[in-house]
């Protein structure tokens, strides 16, 4: 019989690779909750129509990457394949909104999406969300933007850049989005790829975003969003421009880039790494006004970001987890049941370690006290448990050790 293997774009994360994820969520905790952000938990599962309504269904993550099933009541659902939809759907279903507040949430957790598996992206992957409702201000994206950088700096990431953009709003977009139809009517349709002659039609901005190498060519002279702006639409550019000016924030003006999903407005940004192949975003966003009001909730206004956690983790490097404060070498086995005991005390007091669980050399007891990192080893032998001692040995500085008695070890504690 075959034994039984992951699925192909699912990733184990063992202890040395979990700890990246584990260090960037406490970042994150830290820096967001400086800027008022607090901590939102929503389901892996969610009604397919919240995607279809929010995303678009001709979008390629609702036409092409989600995993959909129907349950035992033949509803179909949905494994999330982003957070924003959902965290939109509990802020509208708990109905905590209210006329003139502000609501700012953070999410950490899996999303799916069926593609081909790559470096750095896995049909499970793991976002960082932040989501602020109920501020159409452009210093509510331009306060986001910092919030970013500043977790980005906080995880140690500096060689990394940020392009800004405008999308323009539902007044001035179908101007633009005319004016590429006309631009690409005017090309060889023929060039383009099949995905984009479809977009062409469905979603124009969508072609600007595809990465094959002739699409991107016959784009190159395409209009630009930035000179069919309306006046309202770019004096609220300028305002995020300048605040991430006065900040101090360095970004690159890019009047191609666009989200890949159909609800973003004005403001959007990306922050990228060449350090990582080509697949060099890093963490994006923008604003999206009218996507609660498209899900039946209020009229709100929202803007937010997602970072990949995983193409983070490509760059982070080396994330050591925290050594143990103790190593309990039992050398006789009938000391087996004391040590355990003993190590249940030391726990008790706040301090972390493990125990050797069986009886063995003092030398093989050693090596396994070096290999886990703690910074002392605790010895317990025929004539520790004899005496009601411990040995104590320190691990970290000079080595030496001394035996003393056990009740007054955990005391000093």
């Amino acid at each position: 019989m075959a034994k039984v293997q992951k699925i192909k774009g699912f990733a184990d994360l063992f202890p040395e690779e979990a700890a990246k994820y584990t260090f960037m969520e406490a970042c994150a905790r830290e820096i967001f909750s400086r800027y008022g952000f607090g901590e939102l938990r929503t389901p892996i599962l969610e009604k397919t129509e919240l995607f279809q309504k929010s995303i678009g269904e001709d979008t390629d993550v609702v036409g092409k990457e989600m995993f959909t099933f129907p349950d035992r009541k033949d509803r179909s659902l949905t494994m999330r394949p982003e957070a924003t939809a959902g965290v939109v759907r509990a802020f509208i279903e708990s109905k905590t909104y209210q006329p003139g507040n502000i609501s700012k949430f953070f999410t950490f957790g899996p999303m799916f999406r069926y593609e081909r598996p790559q470096k750095g992206r896995q049909r499970q992957f793991h976002q960082i969300n932040a989501e602020c409702f109920g501020a159409d201000e452009p210093q509510a994206d331009a306060e986001l933007i910092l919030m970013l950088t500043a977790f980005l700096r906080r995880i140690g990431l500096r060689d990394l850049t940020v392009e800004l953009n405008s999308l323009g709003c539902h007044e001035c977009r179908p101007a633009y989005k005319q004016a590429l139809v006309d631009y690409y009517h005017a090309q060889d349709k023929a060039k383009f790829c099949e995905d984009c002659q479809r977009r062409m039609e469905t979603n124009p901005l969508r072609v600007l975003d595809c990465k094959v190498p002739t699409c991107k060519e016959l784009v190159k002279d395409a209009p630009v969003i930035t000179d069919h702006l309306c006046p309202d639409c770019r004096a609220h550019f300028a305002d995020v421009r300048a605040v991430l000016d006065g900040a101090g924030v360095a970004y690159v003006l890019n009047p191609r880039l666009v989200r890949g999903l159909d609800y973003y407005v004005r403001t959007c940004f990306e922050v990228t790494s060449n350090d990582i192949g080509a697949q060099t975003s890093v963490a994006g966003g923008g604003r999206y006004d009218g996507l609660i009001r498209s899900l039946d909730g209020p009229d709100c206004p929202g803007t937010g970001f997602a970072c990949g956690m995983e193409r983070l983790a490509l760059l982070l490097g080396d994330v050591a987890p925290e050594a143990p404060d103790f190593y309990l070498a039992v050398v006789a086995p009938e000391a087996a049941n004391e040590a355990m005991l003993f190590a249940q005390a030391l726990r008790n007091k706040g301090l972390r370690g493990e125990v050797s669980f069986a009886g063995g050399s003092m030398k093989s007891r050693m090596r396994a006290a070096n290999k886990s990192g703690a910074g002392t080893c605790l010895i317990l032998g025929e004539a520790e448990l004899a005496d009601r001692t411990v040995t104590v040995k320190d691990m970290a500085g000079n080595r030496e050790q001394e035996t003393l008695d056990r009740a007054l070890y955990l005391a000093s504690l």
